[in-house]
């Protein structure tokens, strides 16, 4: 196996980056960057910490991510597991990034930037949603952002409902939960109930 271990070796095999792949990086939301946030219902958030790496998933209605200010964007958590892996790591390390979808574009946007955790209470309640607020906000100072080209949606084709898969040719997550229990947790009972439990927790 050869393993790529250097800059130089990198740079040897992919060359160097192009002007438009340069020129796009603002250090602030500029006013598209601010429209392509506005139409996105759902980010990936990555997160580091002492254990390691982490990416979660977080999805609300468009324009979720609040834009404070041109560096400062404002992101309610919302109900989850109670995990706080996202939060336990920005705790500890404020690194963050963000990797926005657009449903039906190839574009998607990527933001890198330095995150805190707030419990204020009055902006806590300026993110209520059917009169629930969220726990905290993670409030992020923004340093990079930028568009990524629409190669990667092209070639999974994520946007083409013939390319849909089947719910039914997957392990639902009773199914995962009583695997991974030895059937204490999950099984048919928590697939059952889960779409009621999640419509009286969404917010």
């Amino acid at each position: 196996m050869t393993v790529v271990a250097t800059i130089e070796q990198l740079e040897a095999i992919y060359g160097f980056p192009n002007d438009a792949s340069t020129v796009k990086v603002a250090d602030r939301v500029t006013p598209a960057y601010r429209a392509l946030m506005d139409k996105s219902p759902f980010a990936a958030l990555a997160t580091c910490g002492p254990e390691g790496l982490d990416c979660s998933p977080r999805g609300d209605l468009p324009g979720f991510v609040r834009i404070h200010d041109e560096k400062t964007l404002m992101m309610p958590d919302r109900r989850g597991n109670n995990r706080c892996d996202s939060l336990r790591n920005i705790v500890r390390d404020p690194r963050v990034a963000l990797l926005f979808l657009i449903p039906g574009s190839g574009s998607t946007l990527r933001i890198n930037g330095r995150a805190h955790v707030s419990a204020d209470p009055e902006l806590l309640a300026s993110f209520k949603m059917e009169g629930k607020a969220p726990r905290t906000v993670i409030v992020i100072a923004v340093e990079e952002v930028y568009f990524q080209c629409a190669r990667a949606i092209v070639r999974s084709d994520l946007w083409n409902p013939d390319k849909r898969v089947d719910p039914r040719a997957l392990p639902t997550p009773g199914q995962i939960l009583a695997e991974m229990s030895d059937n204490t947790v999950g099984g048919e009972k928590y697939d059952r109930e889960w779409p009621e439990r999640a419509r009286q927790t969404m917010w």
